[in-house]
Formats: structure tokens, C-alpha cells, sequence
């Protein structure tokens, strides 16, 4: 059975831990000779194993050679504090899945999948980890922590985002972003999972850029990661028949086809993607647009590179 055979396997039973595990144990193995030094604490010497210690470290490899017990020393390794932010608003939880489908098949959850790839990969490095979620409120935070316990704590609540849908509602997404800004008091690496979807208004986007400059106050790295399904929201690919089209947000309705409008929408999405990472360039945010369709590599790799630059 291959990887991708396992993960389908994983994910029909919702295992978010596992399905983590999972995608970093293939990620790792297929890295060969990883090009990320400082990935895994640097091994430094064995040391004799003292009745009462911690068993974590046992090296039973050489104890099968040597009949004596060691466990392994490494080198200190300067912990990176992360905080994760999802976008949980109602545009988030788009295209609504199949009953054939796996979760990680829409946008929300992606990004939760995702979230808990980069968690699975802070844990193996002993760094700490903090959450926030936003929707119509500022659902959920936690600072960041390395402990089990927390690591279980935020697990949990990204489970909690898969089972419980919202109904449509407005998000105030600036004014979230302030607020998590705010909470974030060490420097930290930032990562955000967000559709960037807002007002078109020129003035709204000025205060929704403003709130990611926010973001970089106390010199954090701040990774903006743009989740969008490319082919509908980006390619506005849909059959030449009369459709209705919601908003999931608002509820509005409007009944077009989608060809009439195909060229003209290309254009304004592209001219808005390309309008986000030239601002993020501007204020130094790096700027990662992933459609749903494509592999959990993109993230990781996306967070191994900005790690090696966050010092």
C-alpha cells in the first residue's frame, strides 16, 4: 500500500492525528538527504542510563549490543515559538463535500489538516505551539506551549472546527487580526490559513492589509498561507447552464452562466491575487497562495525554508 493509498485509508475514518502523522512520517522518509539542518535535534553523546530517568531517550539498538542501558543526549536547539491563526468563516467551508469525499477536500479543512501537519512537525523539533480561530468571532485562543497536554488541547479544538458547521455568517476579519496581534507577545513565527475573502471596496483591503502589517509588530515572521479551490474560485470553471450561485456569507443569490462571466472574473482574481503578494512583499509577510487540490509538501516545505531565515 503507498502513501497516498494510506492517507485515503486515514482519512475515511476523520483520524486527524493520525492523518498528520501520516503525511509528515512520508514527508520526512522521502526527503532523502534533507537540505534542513536543525530539522531533528543534533544527536551529541550517549550518556549511562541512571534507575528513575526518563525512558524516552533509551537507545535499544545498543542495548541489544552491549547489554547496558544509554540513553541518548542532544544538542540544545533554540526552541521556535509558532502561532497557528485559521480563518473558520463561512466562505471557509467551501465547496460543500460529498459524502464520498474526504474532509480535507474543502477549504476549512485543508487548512486544519494542514495546521496539524506543521503542529506534528513543531512537536518532533520540541517547539512550542499556540492556536487561534476566527470566524464571526474570536472563537478560540491559546498561546504557545510544547506540552502533550496542549498539544492534545489544540488537537481537540481543530477536531472541533471539522464537526460543527456554522451557519452563514459576516466575519470582521481586521478587526480579528488586531486582536490576535495583540496576543502574540514574543516573537513568534505566524502562520496564517485564511480565502482572503472580503469587500472588494479598496478601502476595506487598505485596513485588511494593515491588520497583517499588524501581524509583524514584536518582529514576528509571519507566513500568510492563501487557501482558495483554483478550480471554481480562481478558473470559475463551471458548466454553460443556468446556475445559482450563494453567497455562503451573506445568503445573497444571483443566477448567471458561468461563461458570460468567465473572462472578465479570471481577470479581477488575478489582478486581486497579484495585488496580495505584492503587499505582502511590501511588508515583508511571505505570501504562499495553495489551492485544496494540491499536496500537504507545499506547506511543510513553505515552513522548513522560513524557519532556517527566522532568526
Amino acid at each position: 500500500m503507498n502513501l497516498d493509498q494510506q492517507i485515503e485509508k486515514i482519512a475515511s475514518f476523520k483520524h486527524l492525528e493520525l492523518l498528520a502523522n501520516q503525511i509528515v512520517e512520508g514527508f520526512i522518509s522521502g526527503m532523502h538527504k534533507s537540505p534542513f539542518h536543525g530539522f531533528s535535534a543534533e544527536f551529541a553523546e550517549h550518556k549511562i542510563y541512571n534507575p528513575g530517568e526518563s525512558t524516552k531517550h533509551l537507545d535499544w539498538k545498543l542495548f541489544a549490543k552491549t547489554d547496558r542501558l544509554y540513553t541518548k543526549r542532544y544538542e540544545e536547539e533554540t526552541n521556535l515559538r509558532c502561532h497557528l491563526i485559521i480563518d473558520n468563516s463561512s466562505s471557509m467551508h467551501y465547496p460543500k463535500l460529498k459524502n464520498n469525499q474526504s474532509f480535507f477536500e474543502n477549504k476549512i479543512g485543508f487548512s486544519v489538516l494542514a495546521s496539524a501537519v506543521l503542529m506534528n512537525l513543531l512537536k518532533k523539533q520540541r517547539d512550542a505551539v499556540g492556536l487561534s480561530v476566527f470566524s464571526d468571532a474570536y472563537e478560540y485562543y491559546a498561546p504557545e506551549k510544547g506540552s502533550e497536554r496542549h498539544h492534545r488541547m489544540i488537537l481537540n479544538q481543530m477536531e472541533q472546527i471539522l464537526e460543527h458547521h456554522k451557519s452563514p455568517k459576516k466575519t470582521d476579519t481586521v478587526r480579528f487580526l488586531h486582536q490576535i496581534a495583540e496576543n502574540i507577545h514574543r516573537r513568534s513565527m505566524v502562520i496564517l490559513f485564511t480565502d482572503m475573502f472580503q469587500s472588494s471596496d479598496e478601502a476595506e483591503n487598505e485596513k485588511l492589509f494593515k491588520a497583517l502589517q499588524h501581524l509583524k509588530h514584536n518582529k514576528h515572521k509571519v507566513v500568510l498561507f492563501h487557501i482558495y479551490d483554483a478550480k471554481t474560485e480562481f478558473h470559475f470553471d463551471f458548466d454553460n447552464t443556468p446556475k445559482k450561485f450563494i453567497d455562503v456569507e451573506t445568503g445573497e443569490e444571483i443566477n448567471l452562466y458561468a461563461e458570460n462571466l468567465k473572462k472578465y472574473y479570471e481577470k479581477q482574481v488575478q489582478s486581486y491575487f497579484q495585488t496580495i503578494a505584492a503587499t505582502c512583499s511590501s511588508y515583508r509577510i511571505k505570501y504562499v497562495p495553495v489551492s485544496i487540490d494540491e499536496k500537504f509538501e507545499k506547506i511543510m516545505t513553505t515552513y522548513l525554508v522560513e524557519k532556517q531565515k527566522f532568526g
